[in-house]
């Protein structure tokens, strides 16, 4: 039997309709405008009036940004840093964690506190700076690496989920003769796959959008992310650049700085829009990791 909704629901459906697609237009509408500015002339969207559509479509803008051969070597860096940084970071935050919750491990109360703290407090950016220098990190390709391969937050939302394993198969994984790391490689892993994707996620995320490291630990342009190279044309240091050394008179023609920013925005930020909505799914499960106790 349908239930007749009253006049006030039908209200609240309107107005609630109403608000999420002006959220979603104040969200989406930014990103759309980059996209079509970028697929514009440079010098015809001075004159304003795009707001939906490309008035005089081209591909110069994206000539010109891919005729630069840093940008091809700050996309590897980035690929380089991501694909290697998450995968140490999810396998050896993962075994602290899972070692970190055997009740054997002398000082295992000692170090949990130690870990909490840093939750809290830092050293600050200075010394940081210095120690990475000591390290022998500082303008090297590591200093993306060897840094982000533990995190203390990301260890405990691997217990929480190793909590919910049962015991017994640990047990008898030892009774058939399995020690430690062949009970965390053969056993945990296999079985942590929601929460291994979505640390995978939050990790693979942040180091393809992070140009921090870039900014202050190197001065390599060779060594530089994609993000640090989109800061730099975002503050005309290269675009002005990529202006001079654009192929067949390009820039001259249709080509600006403004439209060249665009650009580049549009190609630093794709690859991680669109490999995105597979992983959607393990970062909503993995905000839940914990929160219920099964």
């Amino acid at each position: 039997m349908k239930i007749k909704s009253s006049f006030g629901d039908r209200v609240f459906d309107v107005l609630n309709i109403t608000l999420m697609l002006i959220i979603c237009f104040v969200t989406l509408y930014p990103v759309w405008y980059i996209i079509v500015y970028s697929f514009n002339e440079g010098k015809d969207a001075m004159l304003g009036g795009i707001y939906f559509w490309p008035r005089k479509f081209t591909l110069d803008n994206y000539r010109t940004v891919f005729s630069n051969s840093d940008i091809t070597t700050a996309f590897m860096v980035t690929v380089a840093r991501t694909v290697l940084t998450t995968t140490l970071h999810v396998f050896f935050t993962a075994m602290v964690a899972y070692a970190f919750m055997r009740k054997e491990l002398m000082g295992r109360k000692i170090y949990m506190a130690m870990g909490t703290i840093t939750l809290f407090f830092g050293g600050g950016l200075i010394p940081y700076f210095l120690l990475i220098k000591s390290l022998g990190l500082y303008n090297t390709f590591w200093v993306y690496v060897i840094p982000g391969m533990f995190n203390f937050y990301n260890l405990i939302i691997f217990q929480a989920f190793f909590r919910e394993l049962p015991v017994e198969l640990e047990e008898s994984a030892k009774i058939d003769g399995a020690n430690d790391f062949l009970i965390f490689a053969r056993i945990i892993l296999p079985l942590s796959t929601p929460v291994l994707a979505t640390i995978a996620l939050f990790v693979g995320v942040y180091n393809w959008n992070d140009y921090f490291m870039g900014v202050i630990f190197i001065n390599n342009p060779k060594l530089q992310p994609i993000q640090t190279f989109l800061y730099k044309v975002i503050a005309q240091v290269t675009s002005n650049q990529m202006l001079a050394n654009a192929p067949g008179g390009i820039a001259t023609r249709n080509v600006t700085s403004q439209s060249l920013k665009m650009a580049t925005m549009v190609i630093t930020t794709m690859p991680i829009v669109c490999v995105y909505p597979f992983l959607q799914k393990y970062f909503v499960k993995g905000l839940l990791i914990g929160a219920i106790k099964g």
